[in-house]
């Protein structure tokens, strides 16, 4: 049979919660070098967002304007042609054979008219919206030009205090992972799902003073003489923290 992980060792349920404490300690130090960063991991985080939707806005302004582009070149082309079958009704009226033929050639011919004088109302709308999407672009490109040289400045900030408080991080996270072999992975997730639910992140607390230390409401005698004995988990019945005796 192979060998136990070390991970799957039978640790008392009292070893598991002093691991347990012992792994909110570690994480504690974490949460307070991570203070040191304040906003700017939010802060970066939002930059990047907003100059990725920027981008997208960006592209669709392009696109706009390639298709106001592609139906000028369509119109451009229709008024071409009408002047031609213009010219073609023109030569035609020379050789009419009455007034009949003479007559249906001119309403073809006021037909073209109407249609050129049209498309060259729309040429009029496509230049104009073009120009408006130009702006618009320049107005786009020089904000993202703006949020990239904050970005630049925060993440350079960002990355010095990680750099600086790299190697103890490491440390501290190794000892994290340390303390995880007591823990079995229904107490782990209890404890990371405790941790993200409260503000400052105490998962663990000691009793201090008859009270919880992370609500300060007071416990039970009985639930505390429970606490002490560490032989099952106790947790806060006001604010759900897991309980551990303050001597530990």
């Amino acid at each position: 049979m192979a060998q136990k992980k070390t991970s799957e060792v039978d640790y008392s349920m009292q070893e598991k919660i002093m691991a347990l404490y012992e792994l909110q300690k570690i994480d504690s130090q974490i949460d307070e070098i991570n203070k040191v960063k304040g906003e700017l991991p939010l802060e970066v985080q939002d930059l990047e967002d907003e100059i990725e939707g920027l981008k997208t806005r960006i592209d669709n302004i392009n696109n706009e304007i390639e298709e106001f582009n592609s139906l000028t070149k369509q119109r451009k082309r229709e008024v071409d042609q009408a002047k031609i079958q213009i010219s073609h009704y023109k030569e035609q009226q020379n050789n009419v054979r009455n007034n009949r033929e003479y007559d249906s050639i001119t309403k073809e011919i006021e037909y073209q008219e109407l249609e050129i004088e049209l498309a060259e109302k729309r040429l009029k709308e496509y230049a104009a919206a073009i120009k408006n999407k130009k702006v618009q672009l320049e107005d786009a490109e020089a904000v993202v030009a703006d949020r990239n040289i904050d970005l630049a400045a925060k993440k350079s900030e960002l990355e010095s205090i990680e750099a600086e408080t790299a190697d103890q991080v490491a440390a501290l996270e190794a000892k994290a992972e340390k303390a995880k072999t007591k823990i079995d992975e229904r107490l782990l997730t209890a404890y990371g799902r405790i941790r993200h639910s409260v503000r400052n992140g105490l998962a663990v607390v000691t009793v201090q003073r008859d009270a919880c230390g992370g609500c300060f409401n007071r416990i039970p005698p009985q639930r505390q003489a429970d606490v002490r004995q560490g032989k099952k988990l106790i947790v806060c019945e006001y604010c759900g923290r897991i309980l551990v005796d303050d001597k530990e």
